[in-house]
């Protein structure tokens, strides 16, 4: 594999691997979030509910780099213009928090492997623009 394929190649990778979440997170919201809701006690079935919107933010904040991302590989944006433009991932509080406590794990089981992955995904991703990020300045 050349230079030139392998960082197109991984961000494939990681760019079919969010989307694939997105589509899960958007068929649990749509069809399994309120029947889950329904059996939880009130203060968890809030919780559901936050944790819902704390994992389309890490997802949208993933594909939005992902995006820019390919933007500079194909030449329509440079990597300063997107460094300046936008907050590193590590900064945005609300997607790096893991709330790990006892009404977490009240959540529904599969709701909690999606939190799961949506943070991992997020942290590794982070990780990724703290290097470019180094190389831009």
């Amino acid at each position: 594999m050349s230079a030139q394929t392998a960082p197109t190649a991984f961000f494939s990778k990681t760019y079919d691997e969010t989307m694939g979440l997105l589509v899960e997170v958007r068929d649990y919201v749509a069809h399994d979030q309120k029947r889950d809701r329904d059996e939880l006690a009130p203060t968890v079935g809030a919780l559901l509910c936050c944790e819902a919107l704390r994992v389309t933010a890490r997802l949208t904040q993933v594909m939005a780099w992902l995006l820019a991302q390919k933007a500079i590989h194909a030449g329509e944006l440079s990597n300063e213009q997107v460094v300046a433009q936008h907050k590193p991932l590590a900064e945005i509080e609300i997607c790096m928090t893991d709330q790990a406590d006892a009404e977490h794990d009240s959540l529904p089981r599969y709701f909690r492997e999606l939190l799961d992955r949506s943070r991992r995904l997020y942290l590794r991703v982070a990780r990724l623009d703290e290097m470019v990020r180094r190389n831009a300045a």
